[in-house]
């Protein structure tokens, strides 16, 4: 099978935005939401900051860490002003980050565990800002679309990235989340599983820095799936369907479309397929999965935001 894709149609695949209710002419843009605390640094790299939407409440909140899509290439921490209200509604915090793309991630191998690691920061440093910010440490969930969701799955599967000798006291934070709801989620960096999962699902190479292979007249995709098994201990790590363990939190995937393993898709990147095995897995060991798409949808959790509130508050 040949897989000569022009590159950038590829990428753009990769971080085209799930969240679309409606053009823009047709929906007066709601007033953005303004943050509690605005750009605050979680790291020391310029983009390792983070915007806090504080819910009012005289106990301490559960908190939704937003984790924006756009392939680990683009993409901003804008949030969308209706999901502000309704966690808030819920008394629900939530907290919009911004991290390091894969074209940022200088001297660190594979590129893709810059965006990864950053999102397990910033869940450490809001762990650690818990008195301050009313937050209870329990109760932190992850969300996000495309990519974002791929970073939160990893976070959620992952075992717990503390370290309690660390200088940083940051560090020493569980990095362990109590739910995870995603959409259009990719959930493996195998290019051989995305093949047979859906056969004209081609891209991820960027993760590990591969660019194609002129000289031997390999794209990009083809360089990938010609190095796998030299990258194989990188794909298992960076790829959250690897790391499914029973001890590991309840878990919303949210598609649009309808799932056909082993078939093409409309939408290589963002359809059930990726979900289903993961679901599977998770049912193996015990985990709570639920896999939501058209014509699926439980009508008390048909989106993302209703499972995250429905895990994190359940007697709202």
């Amino acid at each position: 099978m040949s897989h000569r894709w022009p590159a950038l149609f590829l990428i753009g695949w990769f971080f085209s935005p799930f969240f679309s209710e409606a053009p823009a002419q047709e929906r007066p843009k709601p007033e953005p939401a303004v943050p509690t605390k605005a750009a605050v640094s979680y790291g020391s790299h310029p983009k390792q900051v983070l915007d806090f939407y504080q819910a009012e409440s005289s106990e301490p909140t559960p908190v939704v860490v937003y984790i924006h899509g756009g392939g680990w290439l683009g993409g901003t921490r804008e949030v969308n002003p209706n999901t502000v209200r309704m966690l808030h509604h819920a008394k629900i915090s939530l907290v919009a980050i911004s991290y390091r793309f894969t074209t940022e991630a200088e001297g660190i191998e594979p590129p893709v565990k810059a965006p990864l690691l950053d999102a397990a920061r910033a869940v450490q440093f809001v762990r650690s800002r818990a008195d301050e910010w009313n937050i209870d440490k329990q109760k932190i969930a992850a969300t996000g679309g495309s990519a974002g969701g791929f970073s939160s799955l990893w976070l959620a599967f992952h075992d717990d990235l503390a370290d309690p000798q660390a200088d940083d006291p940051v560090l020493r934070e569980s990095t362990r989340l109590a739910c995870a709801a995603v959409n259009g989620a990719q959930t493996t960096l195998d290019p051989q599983l995305m093949q047979q999962w859906t056969p004209n699902a081609a891209a991820g190479w960027h993760a590990f820095g591969l660019r194609g292979d002129p000289e031997k007249k390999l794209s990009p995709f083809e360089q990938f799936l010609a190095e796998r098994e030299r990258i194989l201990p990188w794909i298992k790590e960076y790829s959250p369907i690897e790391h499914v363990t029973a001890d590991d939190p309840p878990i919303g995937l949210y598609y649009g479309g309808k799932p056909m393993l082993g078939q093409k898709q409309a939408d290589p990147l963002h359809n059930p397929n990726w979900g289903v095995p993961l679901a599977e897995k998770c049912r193996n060991v015990g985990v709570e999965c639920g896999l939501y798409y058209d014509g699926a949808q439980d009508e008390k959790l048909r989106t993302s935001n209703a499972f995250l509130i429905n895990r994190l508050r359940p007697k709202q």
